[in-house]
């Protein structure tokens, strides 16, 4: 799954260098560029494939998404966190410390209760979720301006599919590997639509 990211993405740039290398050379003899064909082309090129950040997706993901995010509290239970996950469809849950709740403490993922609580034989009603979450400081995150590229690069090369959001040390919401990828495939359509628009003589 991770090569088809990797292919995903590696694809994407072959497309677009590709479109640009054709409105850049096409028919380069008949006539040069004017200055505003080449402000158009200009325009196109600061668009990219790369400018959708973490923020736009947070945004993207709706009001209500956009600072809120789904927790628990290194006190409760794996049962309770599990029932949590299940009752909202999510595979992850952020955790905070008991009255702490703009403070990440850590991250319990659907993986940790399989490989923790599943595989060892272990209790979900007598463990705490702070028993088997990562830890804050093992964390992998990243901030409102990241972009999507790279949040996806760190997700697939660190085979994780879940990533807190943070500034400032505060924890702003979290992103799935399934946000990233639907908002990646958003842009690339895009940026094709403005490419066509402009071979076309829509700008």
């Amino acid at each position: 799954m991770q090569g088809g990211f990797r292919a995903f993405v590696s694809h994407g740039s072959i497309v677009k260098n590709a479109v640009l290398q054709h409105v850049r050379l096409v028919n380069p003899l008949v006539r040069p560029l004017t200055r505003l064909e080449s402000t158009s082309a200009a325009r196109i090129e600061e668009h990219g494939f790369e400018s959708t950040t973490i923020s736009d997706v947070l945004k993207g993901k709706g009001k209500g998404a956009d600072g809120s995010w789904l927790w628990c509290t290194t006190d409760d239970s794996v049962y309770d966190a599990v029932q949590s996950m299940t009752q909202h469809n999510v595979g992850a849950l952020v955790v905070v410390k008991p009255g702490e709740q703009s403070s990440i403490a850590g991250i319990i993922t659907e993986r940790d209760y399989l490989r923790k609580i599943i595989v060892q034989g272990r209790s979900s009603k007598s463990t705490k979720v702070g028993d088997i979450m990562t830890e804050e400081n093992k964390l992998i995150t990243v901030t409102p301006d990241t972009k999507v590229l790279k949040a996806m690069q760190l997700m697939t090369d660190n085979r994780i599919r879940h990533i807190p959001v943070i500034d400032d040390k505060e924890m702003l919401g979290m992103v799935s590997i399934g946000d990233v990828v639907r908002a990646v495939v958003s842009e690339h359509r895009e940026e094709l639509d403005r490419l066509n628009a402009f071979i076309q003589g829509g700008y």
